[in-house]
């Protein structure tokens, strides 16, 4: 009975492990959450490098329990909160902690209690490029018991060279010619940066990522994404694909007219580069959903070619579908 009781175990933890996908990396925590730092030192005064080591820290580069069920990534207990609250075991069982509705509601009340609480105060008349100092306050001030804390934090801000999101900020605040602030119109959909693509909202894959894992993690609905990417249910990312988080258009954004066909690239890939759906990127290439496309055709991406689309050949009503979805699994190495 013990070992299948292990063997069940083991079982559910790979299911468990598919379903999740790979563990986010500390470069890939800095880098997605870089911007949201920066947009709240530029509204606080709170660092961006102290904001992100901690963040990156205190979350287990935002891969803890805390941080995923609760999207609490500072480790913010429940001291005077009135929204709602996670529990999980800590300097005792079951302590209770700030639960979010969003990785940025959890960066905007980490900066909210540092600036509120008394205790903290005298933060905000160190230097706001101090990093060392700050984190010595930190701890001085009883953010956290672990008697490393500020030399940990200060191992992973130079480690990482977190001091340069402090330097854009206030390099921008005095004016600098050549600072830029694109942190101040950064958007995030769930633990993600959000960006566009033919006025489509899209995040970027981490591999490993599968329609189920992203769905509870953007918090959508299990039909949405595989609806908006013309992909089957079970599909398995690689890094950096584009996933949409809203219906594609039905055209390219202007200027984009014709695509030559490029060695490997199929309707649905090129679809995806330019947002369109692929049933409608078919029609205006006179094609079915399901027709095989070669390197050096020319497809158009904005207006409808002459001539008479083709009809499908009769068989069962899903084998289009069927056909864009074998292209896919082709296109990713996936079994059959």
């Amino acid at each position: 009975m013990k070992r299948l009781a292990f063997i069940v175990f083991i079982v559910f933890s790979l299911s468990l492990s598919a379903q999740t996908g790979r563990k986010m990396t500390r470069s890939e925590y800095i880098e997605t959450y870089k911007d949201l730092a920066m947009k709240e030192m530029e509204r606080t005064g709170v660092p961006a490098s102290i904001t992100l080591a901690q963040g990156a820290f205190e979350s287990g580069d935002g891969n803890s329990t805390l941080a995923r069920q609760g999207n609490n990534h500072f480790g913010i207990k429940c001291h005077d909160w009135t929204g709602k609250k996670i529990y999980h075991d800590d300097d005792v069982k079951n302590d209770c902690f700030r639960k979010y509705k969003s990785v940025e509601e959890s960066y905007r009340d980490h900066s909210d209690f540092l600036k509120t609480h008394q205790r903290y105060s005298f933060l905000f008349d160190l230097g706001k490029d101090d990093y060392k100092a700050w984190a010595k306050g930190l701890k001085e001030a009883g953010y956290a018991t672990n008697p490393s804390y500020t030399q940990s934090l200060i191992r992973v801000i130079e480690e990482f060279q977190l001091y340069q999101y402090d330097h854009t900020v206030t390099a921008g605040n005095e004016g600098h010619p050549g600072a830029k602030k694109t942190f101040e119109t950064t958007k995030y959909a769930g633990g993600r940066k959000m960006y566009y693509n033919n006025r489509v909202k899209y995040v970027i894959a981490r591999e490993g990522d599968n329609f189920n894992s992203l769905s509870e993690e953007l918090d959508l609905f299990s039909w949405q994404l595989p609806k908006y990417n013309d992909l089957p249910e079970e599909a398995v990312f690689k890094e950096g694909q584009l996933v949409y988080l809203q219906p594609k258009r039905n055209r390219a954004e202007a200027g984009k007219q014709v695509h030559k066909v490029q060695e490997g690239e199929t309707l649905q890939s090129i679809s995806q580069l330019y947002a369109i759906k692929i049933d409608k990127l078919a029609a205006r290439n006179l094609l079915n959903v399901s027709d095989t496309i070669k390197a050096g055709d020319d497809l158009m991406l904005r207006k409808r070619k002459k001539g008479e689309r083709p009809h499908p050949a009769k068989t069962k009503p899903d084998q289009n579908k069927k056909g864009a979805d074998e292209d896919f699994k082709i296109q990713y190495n996936l079994e059959k």
